[in-house]
């Protein structure tokens, strides 16, 4: 099938985070590798990304889905629910409900919808035990969701590059370059449509085990800066993401991205 209209919507992840086109100013991410490979040869083909970092699934389906229908996609990939599992708060019910309204709500506006799991990133973080039950709560979510609406399932959880640090960025938590790489060959690959192979081949070696020093310096320089954020935010009651901007709200040409170094 060629896709005409396709819509990115979620969090930091469909931003691209920290996956920056050269010069950094921008991310690029695996919503634009995707769009990138959707426009092969399609000159109709439009694209855009309404992802905003640390916007929740309830914020996604007031801000984020609106727009989004007003786009009239004939595509849509949803990556969100991982500020969820984080919120204070927190509550299993709340965010299988907010999971089933916003696929829902998706696959009534578009043909063709896709969604994932999170992969099983706490088994390597210090202090991981606590969000692994959330993570598996909101990727259950997911699937069923996935099945009542007959959207599309991209299933992270069992991607063994979950365990590998050379995948994400400094803050062990976003992908980094070859992270968002692998993940837009998973959605190509359920599309049936074709990526590049290298993308989903191993990294050779095995990454090095965090020391210590490494751990106490990713606490004070990643860790504590995203808690202090985060009471602020509460004391002055901003949330994350505000007034931070989709980087494309428009449906464009894929001309108009930043060219992908080795992709042309």
């Amino acid at each position: 099938m060629r896709y005409q209209r396709f819509v990115a919507l979620g969090d930091s992840c469909t931003e691209g985070l920290d996956d920056p086109y050269p010069g950094g100013a921008v991310y690029r991410g695996w919503a634009d590798l995707v769009a990138q490979r959707l426009a092969a040869g399609n000159p109709d083909f439009r694209y855009a990304n309404l992802g905003v970092r640390g916007r929740r699934l309830d914020q996604i389906i007031v801000e984020q889905i609106p727009a989004a229908a007003s786009l009239e996609p004939d595509l849509v990939a949803l990556f969100g629910g991982g500020n969820d599992i984080m919120s204070s708060g927190y509550s299993d019910r709340v965010v299988a409900r907010r999971v089933d309204h916003a696929v829902r709500a998706l696959t009534e506006l578009a043909p063709t919808v896709v969604v994932f799991t999170l992969s099983d990133i706490a088994k390597r973080m210090p202090f991981g035990w606590r969000m692994g039950p959330r993570i598996e709560a909101l990727n259950d979510a997911m699937r069923e969701a996935a099945v009542s609406y007959g959207a599309i399932l991209v299933d992270l959880w069992g991607d063994q590059a979950a365990r590998d640090s050379r995948y994400f960025g400094p803050d062990r938590l976003h992908l980094a370059e070859i992270g968002h790489r692998r993940l837009a060959a998973h959605l190509l690959g359920r599309l049936d449509l074709a990526y590049d192979s290298a993308w989903l081949e191993p990294l050779p070696g095995v990454p090095a085990p965090p020391s210590m020093v490494s751990n106490v310096r990713w606490v004070f320089e990643q860790v504590w800066p995203v808690v202090r954020g985060r009471v602020r935010n509460r004391l002055i009651g901003r949330q994350p993401g505000d007034g931070v901007l989709p980087k494309r709200p428009h449906l464009l040409p894929v001309t108009e991205l930043q060219p992908v170094p080795g992709n042309a």
